[in-house]
């Protein structure tokens, strides 16, 4: 016991010692942005408005050790998207958080807001439906099923333009060509994806879903590009983002350069948790083959600092636990050589992660996540950076 406390003691002053070696960032403080020891929170994204109000928007659900029960799941049909404000640049949120919205079939998950240049909000999630007994032997194959008894209802988006307070939808996107699911509805699944789209400098809507594309492995998912060229609120396939027979790529957020390259961050399974990158050179017609970063870690987040530069960022599930990132070059080339910022090194298990960055002011970001300390509750974090 004493060696390993030892291993854990050294590990996190090597990783401490890490952070404050990287000259350009130094951490001002962590922050709880919401907590409750009834609701494992988790799976954030953070917008800032032209008023510099901050909107954290997350999934919430019941702590099911308030039922008695021995654990709880990601799957839940009480999964509710809720957010809360701050006003202070992250100092200080909401004690109780709005409702964003609750699915009338079943449990929502990882609400993924983008704020387009005219001040819209687009907010992306997907949902599970709990089906009895007699469902599950009717229900229209192949179908996606996990936990046993939760049916994928698949991917929807909602809107407001008035800086959060009223959302319209759900808006259902179309079902991407190579998909195999059906819904728990029966019908083709919409696409869905956790994490970031992006506007480009035409105008244009990026995003990058995932879809199942191996009719003898439904479990297995590639990703793909839509696009929409009226503010989300229709979209277009266009073309294959990233595929493996063997690796499994998922949450993925899309990036544009000053050039106008297209980089998406990959989240994978099967490759020991390599965070993986791919590049279109072509305003999205096509993507150039897939490759490793050189790293671990997932799901990833970019996000262009004043200068130009990118900060990424994304979750550690390795000892020791936690949230990292790296700050690439302008056109997101030196992914391999950047140097890994360890932003928290004190996750009490694999269930953290997920981070989602914002901007605050000239030289200073705010990075939420979802994260727990000793195992305990799951609760919306942030880290407020200053980066030079």
């Amino acid at each position: 016991m004493k060696f390993k406390f030892l291993f854990s003691f050294l590990a996190l002053n090597i990783a401490f010692s890490a952070f404050s070696q990287t000259s350009s960032v130094h951490k001002i403080k962590d922050v709880i942005i919401y907590e409750d020891n009834d609701f494992h929170s988790a799976f954030p994204s953070v917008i800032k408005k032209e008023d510099g109000e901050i909107l954290v928007a997350f999934r919430r659900a019941p702590n099911r050790a308030i039922f008695s029960e021995g654990h709880t799941n990601h799957v839940d049909p009480n999964s509710y998207l809720v957010y809360v404000r701050s006003r202070d640049n992250g100092l200080s949120w909401s004690k109780e958080p709005n409702l964003l919205y609750s699915h009338p079939y079943g449990g929502s998950q990882d609400p993924c807001m983008y704020q387009l240049k005219d001040g819209t909000i687009l907010c992306t999630s997907y949902g599970w439906a709990l089906l009895r007994e007699d469902g599950l032997k009717n229900i229209k194959q192949p179908a996606f099923i996990v936990d046993k008894n939760s049916v994928f209802l698949g991917g929807y988006i909602l809107k407001s333009t008035d800086g959060g307070d009223s959302w319209k939808g759900p808006y259902y996107p179309p079902t991407v060509p190579q998909e195999m699911k059906l819904s728990a509805l029966g019908d083709p699944l919409p696409a869905y994806n956790r994490g970031s789209m992006y506007e480009g400098k035409d105008g244009r809507l990026f995003w990058v879903v995932a879809g199942s594309d191996d009719e003898n492995n439904i479990g297995k998912t590639a990703n793909f590009l839509l696009i929409s060229e009226d503010k989300g609120h229709t979209w277009k396939y266009s073309c294959v983002v990233a595929t493996d027979d063997k690796a499994v790529f998922n949450e993925t957020s899309i990036y544009e350069t000053p050039k106008g390259d297209l980089v998406a961050f990959l989240r994978t399974a099967k490759l020991d948790g390599e965070a993986c990158i791919a590049r279109s050179t072509d305003g999205g017609k096509s993507f150039q083959p897939w490759k490793k970063m050189g790293f671990k870690g997932h799901p990833m987040q970019a996000t262009r600092l004043p200068d130009n530069r990118v900060l990424l960022v994304y979750g550690y599930r390795h000892k020791p636990y936690g949230i990292r990132a790296r700050i690439l070059n302008a056109e997101c080339t030196d992914y391999e050589t950047a140097e890994e910022i360890i932003i928290r090194a004190d996750g009490g298990s694999t269930d953290i992660g997920y981070p989602w960055s914002v901007v605050l002011d000239e030289n200073t970001v705010l990075v939420t996540y979802y994260y727990n300390l000793n195992n305990g509750t799951r609760h919306i974090a942030g880290s407020i950076l200053e980066i030079d």
